[in-house]
């Protein structure tokens, strides 16, 4: 009964990997809202992301801040202020939701909890990131990440679009002051 029931659940999840990897390769760019939890400080806003490597968010704070990552580049501008910080993102954990072929790896490879509501990858690789999805539609929820600079980061997203097209400057970096 145990081998059963084992064996029930694998091929459960086996192919709840595939419905989320299938999912994922036609899937060209997602417009959604967030709340994300830095070190348990509270932060909103918007985002659009194409693949591969374009993330563009606006935040829902006082300083006006927008992120823009185009390929290896980030930006951050405080609009308020009228500054532009630039970072390198070659370690950045961003990179596994960045490129489609990374967070292909992560659901393949990742192991595989399933809640009431949610799927939860787990996987190990220089850094540890687990990764949610919503158990019914199979839509990217969110993920918890630990960066380079050891701050927990818990990353919850609700999807407004898919597959949308973008204007070509929409993920441009602004150029330095």
């Amino acid at each position: 009964m145990i081998l059963l029931f084992t064996s029930f659940t694998f091929n459960l999840s086996a192919n709840q990997k595939n419905q989320i990897i299938a999912q994922l390769n036609n899937l060209n760019s997602l417009e959604f809202t967030f709340n994300q939890y830095v070190n348990e400080k509270l932060e909103k806003g918007s985002c659009l992301l194409e693949f591969p490597g374009k993330l563009k968010c606006e935040y829902f704070d006082d300083k006006e801040k927008e992120l823009i990552i185009n390929n290896k580049k980030l930006a951050i501008t405080q609009k308020k202020y009228n500054k532009t910080y630039y970072y390198p993102i070659s370690k950045s954990p961003f990179l596994n939701i960045l490129y489609k072929d990374k967070l292909l790896e992560i659901v393949k490879s990742g192991k595989l909890e399933s809640t009431e509501k949610l799927i939860k990858l787990t996987y190990l690789n220089e850094n540890e990131i687990t990764v949610f999805f919503n158990k019914k539609t199979l839509n990217l929820k969110g993920w918890k990440i630990i960066d380079q600079y050891n701050n927990n980061i818990n990353f919850s997203l609700n999807i407004v679009s898919k597959n949308d097209a973008y204007e070509k400057n929409t993920f441009k970096i602004p150029s330095i002051n």
